[in-house]
């Protein structure tokens, strides 16, 4: 049976309602895992998800920042949370579907301006969440699980417009990119989207708000990921980038990233 799952770092799910609704429209998603919803659980719009068909969900919230979201047409079971880098923000929501594959939904913190961790307080947070999700993941068998989400990290050199101007960039910074490798090495897992689309194509998935014409400039970098264990990865079939949703109307800077796959 083929799923086809969809990541979308949102940027508030009441504000992009009618994005979400263009994309099942256009996409027709069994499962949509959202980012940085910036709602609380008891506001998040259950209704309308579950009117769209989405009526099993897996939500973490909190007021104004971050959010995470599992929106499912198939069964969820084991629906849980976890708080990373000691702070209770909202950026990490598990489950399971029909009780045999694990599906985690990240939020990795953006990290600030400055690469630098004895300067920035929030550049030592990503570091910290990174390599605490690194000894968890590496304490488990990698087995029939999926990992979504906003990593907020571009991790290889066609996975942004310019290696060269943005090595020193935080989301592309070499110390980033090592701790994220090594996260995927330890855990056991494979890049789907890779996997499927060559490394020597450029691939984005966030255009700044910055660029008044984002299409043209095509400034991007590709910091939103779809992983599978190794067990999974020869049932991914098919994964894109809906990139035309970064010129909707009232859009999120980043683009839904979409993966088929036969469970």
């Amino acid at each position: 049976m083929i799923f086809r799952i969809a990541t979308w770092n949102v940027n508030s799910i009441r504000r992009r309602l009618p994005s979400i609704k263009r994309l099942v429209d256009t996409t027709n998603p069994d499962i949509i895992c959202l980012q940085e919803t910036k709602v609380e659980d008891n506001k998040f719009p259950t209704l309308e998800m579950a009117a769209l068909g989405y009526k099993e969900q897996a939500i973490y919230g909190q007021k104004s920042y971050h959010g995470v979201a599992i929106c499912s047409r198939h069964d969820l079971s084991g629906k849980r949370h976890r708080d990373w880098a000691g702070t209770t923000e909202a950026r990490h929501v598990y489950c399971w579907i029909h009780s045999t594959i694990k599906l985690h939904n990240f939020y990795v913190p953006a990290g600030g301006d400055q690469p630098n961790p004895q300067k920035n307080k929030k550049f030592q947070q990503k570091l910290l969440f990174l390599e605490e999700l690194t000894t968890w993941f590496s304490g488990q068998t990698p087995s029939r699980a999926i990992l979504v989400g906003d990593l907020n990290i571009a991790p290889l050199e066609n996975d942004v417009w310019s290696h060269h101007q943005l090595i020193n960039v935080v989301s592309h910074t070499p110390v980033e990119v090592a701790a994220l490798n090594k996260l995927m090495r330890k855990g056991g897992w494979i890049d789907a989207v890779r996997h499927l689309i060559p490394e020597t194509d450029k691939l984005f998935t966030w255009w700044s708000y910055r660029s008044s014409d984002w299409k043209a400039s095509n400034r991007g970098r590709r910091l939103d990921h779809i992983w599978v264990t190794p067990d999974l990865i020869a049932n991914v079939k098919l994964a894109w980038v809906v990139d035309s949703a970064r010129g909707w109307p009232v859009p999120s800077d980043h683009a839904p990233v979409v993966m088929d796959i036969d469970l």
